[in-house]
Parts: structure tokens; sequence; C-alpha cells
């Protein structure tokens, strides 16, 4: 990066930094936006300012069968404590997922004073932004969230092993779990808490539903890109990468990789827009699909993760890929043969 360009700031002394969020903005609050507009930082001896914006990539709609199912669930009473319950608690690992199930409760606000009838069910929820969403849904007393350190599938299953099996320390055998998902989702939490290897004290049958689904919206190749031109005279930009989905799109508008022949060209990076992945999951994908090694991979799949990634980068990093990667995709199928 050209250092004279990378100290350009405003009539006030601050480098402002665009932080293009590759999400929907959630409501009514947004954990991102929050946390990045609220913490300055220092590059070089200048003050910076990051300013988060979204540019949406995946479409959400409401499964109706699932739906219908929740709404089912909770007017017969079927996710509780008691023996002939079909359902002892429910898991989260997404926010959409708290949306079709918090418009279900909303729904049937004002049947009774105790609905939606869980007021002795625990509710897990793999970190903070989905423990926000649960935890603004109206129940009289609130809903029992446990899980939010967690921060990923995996830890979330070994945290329920032990928190479930000391919820219902009575029972022989553990009642079923209720997993909310859209229609992409890993199996890591199911495959966990069902595996054959535990006592059959300690195994968890998990059962999905599921209540929403995605795409890539169709807007967001021209969003993207209008963005991009809109922040083209920034000093130095991120773009947050939160999924899988649209990795190709986003590639393309940066000038990086060919839509046609599927290489991948570093020489086209500019030296001041920086790519962030929300955790290990996207990386993965984006090096072995595109071979490309985005410049910061979040510590903890939260605001603050992505924070302290680019707070903390250097821009002499940009364009780094780790020993012995390829940087394009028909160099990486050479060195697989």
């Amino acid at each position: 990066m050209d250092s004279q360009t990378s100290m350009e700031t405003d009539k006030t002394g601050v480098m402002n930094v665009p932080v293009l969020l590759l999400k929907t903005k959630s409501t009514p609050n947004d954990s991102y936006e929050e946390t990045l507009s609220a913490h300055s930082f220092s590059r070089r001896g200048i003050d910076g300012r990051l300013d988060p914006r979204f540019v949406p990539v995946l479409r959400h709609r409401f499964d109706d069968e699932g739906i219908k199912e929740i709404q089912y669930l909770l007017l017969n009473r079927r996710i509780s404590p008691r023996l002939d319950a079909k359902y002892g608690g429910i898991i989260f690992t997404s926010q959409r997922a708290v949306e079709a199930f918090a418009q279900v409760v909303q729904d049937g606000q004002g049947r009774d004073m105790e609905w939606p009838h869980l007021q002795r069910v625990p509710i897990y929820s793999v970190g903070p932004a989905t423990t926000r969403a649960l935890r603004s849904i109206q129940q009289q007393p609130p809903l029992q969230v446990f899980g939010e350190e967690t921060g990923n599938g995996e830890a979330l299953a070994k945290f329920i092993l032990q928190h479930y099996k000391n919820w219902f320390s009575d029972r022989p055998t553990l009642p079923p779990l209720l997993f909310l998902v859209g229609e992409q989702r890993r199996d890591i939490i199911p495959r966990l808490l069902m595996d054959t290897g535990l006592t059959v004290d300690r195994r968890i049958q998990v059962d999905e539903v599921i209540v929403y689904g995605t795409g890539v919206m169709e807007s967001f190749s021209a969003d993207f890109e209008a963005v991009l031109r809109e922040t083209s005279h920034a000093p130095e930009r991120w773009v947050v990468v939160f999924s899988p989905t649209g990795c190709d799109s986003m590639l393309q508008r940066l000038g990086l990789l060919d839509p046609e022949s599927g290489i991948l060209d570093l020489s086209c990076r500019d030296g001041k827009t920086f790519v962030a992945t929300i955790g290990p999951t996207t990386r993965a994908h984006l090096v072995n699909k595109f071979a490309f090694e985005p410049d910061v991979c979040a510590e903890t799949p939260s605001p603050d993760g992505i924070l302290h990634g680019i707070i903390g980068f250097s821009p002499d990093q940009c364009g780094r890929i780790e020993s012995g990667k390829s940087t394009t995709l028909e160099q990486q199928a050479q060195g697989q043969s």
C-alpha cells in the first residue's frame, strides 16, 4: 500500500475506514454496527474510525411447515419438563431461526399469562448475538438462555452434554431436544449429541425443524459493486464475510477472480481493501475453493472478534497467503495431482 494514500484523513484528522458487512442488518439493533462504530483505533499514528455498512447477501424466507410445527408444539405445551412432553429444550445457532421463533411467539401473545409456556425449559444459544435476540422475546419470567459464551457449534454441543444432563439429573434417559435450523446447516451439534459412543444416559436425541430458507440475493453483486464504488477513495476499507454463500461474487467484484476461468489473480489487489472472515469455516471455504487467504479470520465469531482482527491488523500484511498455498485454482489442482 502506498504510505501517502494510507495516511489520508478527513477534515477532523480522523481516518474513516468503511467496513462492508456482507450480511442483512439485524433488527431492532445490530451488534456488529454498534460494536464497530463505537470503537476508534490507531494506524501508524493516525486515529481511525470504523464506518460499518451492510450489503445483504442472503435472502431469507420463513418455512411455512416449520412455522406450523412450532405453533403446534407451543400451543399444545409439547416443549416442557413434563414426562409426557415431546421435547425438553430448544437449540438456536442462528438469529434467523430466532426471528422465526419470535414471530410465532408474537402471533400468540395474549393467549394466557404464561405464553409461550417455556418457563422451565432450557434454551441453548451459540453466541451473544443469538442470545440477545432470544432475550428480547417476551415471556414472564424471561426465557432461560444458556451457552452464550460457547461461540461455535462444537463448543455448544459439549456444553449441552454437561448442562442438559444436570438439568434432568433425575431421568435415566434425557428427553429429546428441538433444533430450529435453516435449509443449509452443519450437522456438528446433532452428530455430537447423538454420538453412539455416548452412554445411553448421556445421549440426546436431536430433532431438526427447518424454519427458514436462504438463497443469494439477486441484487447482491450489483449492490456490492455500488458500495465498492462509493468507498473507492477510502484510504483503507474492509470486507467482512459471514458465510461461504456469495464468496465467488465477492471475489469477482473485487477484481480478483475470473468468472470464466476460475483463476485467482492476487496481483489485482489494490493494497487498501482487506478481507476478514467471521470464522474458520468461511476462511476454509475461501482457501479450499478459491485459493484465497483472507487477511483476518476472527478468533471468535462475534463483533468483538471482527473488531480485534481489524484493529490488530497491519496493512503490510496485505495479500498474505499461507506458506505453500497456491494463488490460482489451476495451480491448486496441479499441486494436488
